[in-house]
This record gives structure tokens, C-alpha cells and sequence, in this order.
């Protein structure tokens, strides 16, 4: 009788504790969903909060520089620290040493020319090489060369800049440049590919030398577009009798055309902040644009790490401010240059399997 009597509340037992697992188990699954919620909100908003603080500490920093260099700063070719031994003179609030004038023109001009070079030397290199190990090589070929483009991505600055400056440099002011200097016409646009080649350091060397470096960083990604790039196209365009050229003209660009813009812009970014290499291959030159392609000069980047050292030796801090300044300066052109990216982007991305488009 006693197991009679026990047994309808042992069954009754595992009824109730059903309902309790279940509302734990839909608690637990609302708040993982909860979290992972939160979670990508936090993520999200991480990036511009980092971005708007380096903004607004590089702005704090370098106010006392504003007041004092004005909007003149973007357009003077002046780089003179002033008189460390006189004393300071005090111009809108902000104490200076005698005679200090910076403007940070030929910086500006240095930093987008050197990209623009680079830019030109790395499309046409990485792009072919996303060809290659995508569609000509064989695969037990493809794969080893495709680590090795990636490994290239990460060899330190410094070591780059070292072979441009004791080996590549050297060799084409010997071999290069006399022949480029000697034979290029006489004329209006031209000229500026004439004149004294120097030994190898300048701006031709620094925008070579970042070509070199974002290749790997275009490569790599394009290579995975072209990955993504379904077979039933190119095969369609193939059977229509276009030939592999036309096909990845036609097909292949255009499909990734909008990633491809994407990996561009990855490389310009690490080409506008490289710092190390070109202080080393540029000649660190300031206050003047090279008045060719083969001159000294210097970019915003290499010129802040070259001269923070001398600029620690202002009493005043106003070197430092302007230092800031010119730090501010090179974070605009590179949120304008991504800005603008992102609009190409999305007016390339608009267009659907450009199959066929010339």
C-alpha cells in the first residue's frame, strides 16, 4: 500500500520539474540572445568611438598650434622651429619660440604623391598577381606562392626600408633613373621626370618601395574575390567564344569590382601612414616639394617620427602642438580618402553580375 500511495507523486515529480527546465531553458536563450545582441551593438559602435577619440585628443593636443599657425598652416612650405634660447613670444595666448613657422604643404604633397605612385606601381602588380595564382598556375604551385604573397605583408617596416636604401635605391639612380632623366621629351608635363637623379633616395624610391609594401595587401584580397567569383559565367562567356582576357575583363573584374576598390583602399591607408621606410628612402627633406621626381622630400608621417626628438627639446611644447597638428592633418586625408572609397563602393556594388560590361 505504501508504494501505491508514493507512486502517483513520484510520477507527478518529473511533470513539474518539466516546466521549470523548460522556462530555464527559454531564460537562458533570451538572455544568450540578449548578450549576443548587446554584444554586436558594443562592437559596432567601438570603431567610431575609437576613431572620434583619437580625433579629439590629436585636436586638444594640437590647439595651441591652430591658434597660432592658422589655416595658412595647409598651404606654407616653411618648416623653422624658431629660437630655442630666446625668449618665447606669446601670440594669441599660446607661448613660441621667436621666429617659429611651420607650414606643412610639401608634407601634404609629399605624403599624396608617394601614394599616387604607389597606387599606380601595386593595382596593375597585385591584380595580376590574383590572376595568376587564381586562374593560370596549378594549384600545388598556387598555394605555396599564395603564403608566400602573405608573409610579404608582414615583414617589419624597417627591414623594407633598409634594402630601399642600401640596395634598391643605389642601383636604380645607377641604372634606372639616368636613363628615365636622359630620355623623356623636353616638354611642359614631362619635364617633370627630368633633371638630377640624386643616389637613390627621393620620392620615385619612396613611392616604389610602397608599392612594394601593399602589394601583398591588394594581392591577398583580390585573390579571395576571385576566389568567391562563380565558374558558370566565365564558362558562359568562354562558350560565346571570348577569350581569357575578355573573360576577366568582362567577368571577372567587374563581378569583385566593388571588393577590389575595397582592397585598394586598404593599401592606400597603410601607404598615407607608413612611417619608418620612407623617413628612411625619402631623404627627410622639409619645407620644400621635390622639384622632380627623383628629388628629396618628406611625407606628414616620416617627418612627426623624425622630428619628435628635436621637438621634445621646446620648452614651450608649441613643436609638439604643431606635430600634433600635422597628425591631424594626415588622420582627415585618410578618413576623406576611406569616405570616399565607401561611396565608390557602394555605387559599384549596385550593379549585379556586370556580366558582359565593357
Amino acid at each position: 500500500m505504501g508504494d501505491e500511495t508514493a507512486s502517483p507523486s513520484a510520477a507527478a515529480a518529473p511533470a513539474r520539474r518539466a516546466p521549470v527546465a523548460r522556462r530555464a531553458g527559454l531564460f537562458a536563450r533570451g538572455t544568450e540572445e540578449g548578450l549576443w545582441r548587446w554584444s554586436a551593438r558594443v562592437a559596432s559602435v567601438v570603431p567610431l568611438a575609437g576613431l572620434a577619440f583619437v580625433l579629439a585628443v590629436l585636436a586638444v593636443k594640437a590647439w595651441p598650434a591652430i591658434k597660432v599657425n592658422g589655416p595658412g598652416f595647409l598651404t606654407r612650405s616653411s618648416w623653422i622651429p624658431g629660437s630655442t634660447y630666446a625668449n618665447p613670444v606669446v601670440t594669441n595666448g599660446v607661448a613660441h619660440p621667436a621666429g617659429a613657422s611651420y607650414g606643412a604643404w610639401p608634407l601634404i604633397a609629399g605624403t599624396l604623391q608617394t601614394s599616387v605612385i604607389a597606387l599606380i606601381v601595386a593595382l596593375p602588380i597585385s591584380i595580376g598577381t590574383a590572376f595568376a595564382l587564381t586562374e593560370r598556375l596549378p594549384p600545388w604551385l598556387a598555394k605555396p606562392l599564395g603564403f608566400f604573397v602573405e608573409v610579404l605583408a608582414g615583414i617589419p617596416s624597417v627591414i623594407i626600408g633598409l634594402w630601399g636604401v642600401l640596395t634598391l635605391g643605389p642601383f636604380l639612380a645607377a641604372h634606372v633613373y639616368p636613363l628615365i632623366a636622359n630620355h623623356v621629351p623636353n616638354v611642359p608635363v614631362l619635364r617633370y621626370f627630368r633633371g638630377p637623379t640624386g643616389y637613390g633616395e627621393g620620392l620615385l624610391t619612396s613611392g616604389l618601395v610602397l608599392g612594394l609594401m601593399i602589394v601583398p595587401i591588394i594581392a591577398s584580397t583580390t585573390r579571395d574575390l576571385f576566389l568567391q567569383v562563380p565558374p558558370l559565367p566565365k564558362e558562359g562567356a568562354e562558350a560565346l567564344g571570348m577569350t581569357e582576357a575578355e573573360v576577366a575583363r568582362r567577368v571577372t573584374i567587374p563581378w569583385v569590382r566593388s571588393g577590389i576598390i575595397g582592397a585598394t583602399v586598404l593599401g592606400l591607408g597603410r601607404a598615407l601612414g607608413e612611417t619608418i621606410a620612407v623617413a628612411m628612402i625619402s631623404g627627410s627633406v622639409l619645407g620644400t616639394i621635390s622639384p622632380n621626381i627623383f628629388g628629396t622630400m618628406s611625407t606628414v608621417a616620416a617627418t612627426i617620427v623624425s622630428q619628435l626628438d628635436s621637438a621634445a627639446t621646446d620648452g614651450t611644447g608649441f613643436a609638439i602642438a604643431t606635430l600634433a597638428e600635422a597628425g591631424l592633418v594626415l588622420a582627415v586625408i585618410s578618413v576623406i580618402v576611406n569616405v570616399a572609397a565607401r561611396v565608390i563602393v557602394n555605387n559599384s556594388s549596385r550593379h549585379v553580375a556586370p556580366v558582359g560590361r565593357g
